[in-house]
């Protein structure tokens, strides 16, 4: 993933604070020498102290085949996209049709190993730890290995944690342009107010305010 210094996120907290809001992915793993790469869509949770993910699927799944001798996977999440039509970035010289359209939208990417946990009790503990994140308020019975009603489940999945190696993040948002450009992008998305278009001019705003307030700054 190619991030300019434009698209870079502020520091840690920015992407932390977006990922605590998005657990849904994709999880990328090398397929079989000459074969495609293996891509599994799954919920996970993320802790930020541990610097792990934690997550499961079904025992039949064939990424795990996969995972024993390539452990270095890719956990990518994207959202909050909007597509921006050319005329709405033409330069304030330029006329509207010499705009040039683009994508609005934040990604994180972990490189992670991921290690299997087969362990009765310690799959249950992960999965704890999932409906922690999911189920706040809880509402389920609680997991644990050999008691009714899910102990008897675990022996169909196998749990994974994802060791977080490294971190790579864009907030693609049009910084790179004019604040004049910038303004009227956003007030394009609030007048389109189309699918993802709220979220995307939110980040957008955020980052043009959080760029004047450092041009602002006094040196010191």
């Amino acid at each position: 993933m190619l991030i300019h210094p434009w698209d870079a996120p502020g520091d840690d907290a920015e992407w932390q604070h977006w990922l605590a809001a998005h657990d849904f992915g994709q999880l990328a793993a090398n397929g079989p020498p000459g074969e495609p790469p293996l891509v599994q869509p799954l919920h996970f949770a993320y802790d930020p102290e541990r610097r792990e993910a934690v997550t499961h699927l079904a025992r039949p799944n064939p990424l795990w085949r996969a995972l024993t001798d390539r452990p270095t996977v890719l956990l990518s999440v994207v959202d909050d996209y909007a597509f921006i039509p050319g005329p709405w970035q033409a330069a304030e010289d330029q006329p509207p049709e010499h705009g040039v359209p683009t994508s609005f939208y934040a990604a994180v990417q972990l490189t992670c190993t991921a290690h299997v946990v087969d362990d009765p009790a310690a799959k249950a503990a992960l999965l704890e730890r999932q409906m922690g994140h999911f189920q706040p308020d809880g509402g389920s019975a609680p997991v644990a290995a050999g008691e009714e009603p899910y102990g008897r489940l675990l022996s169909g999945i196998r749990g994974m944690r994802l060791e977080v190696r490294e971190v790579r993040a864009k907030f693609k948002y049009g910084g790179k342009r004019s604040e004049a450009v910038q303004h009227r992008v956003s007030e394009r998305l609030a007048e389109r107010g189309g699918p993802g278009d709220a979220a995307a001019r939110s980040h957008q705003q955020r980052r043009l305010a959080a760029a004047s307030t450092a041009v602002g700054t006094p040196t010191p």
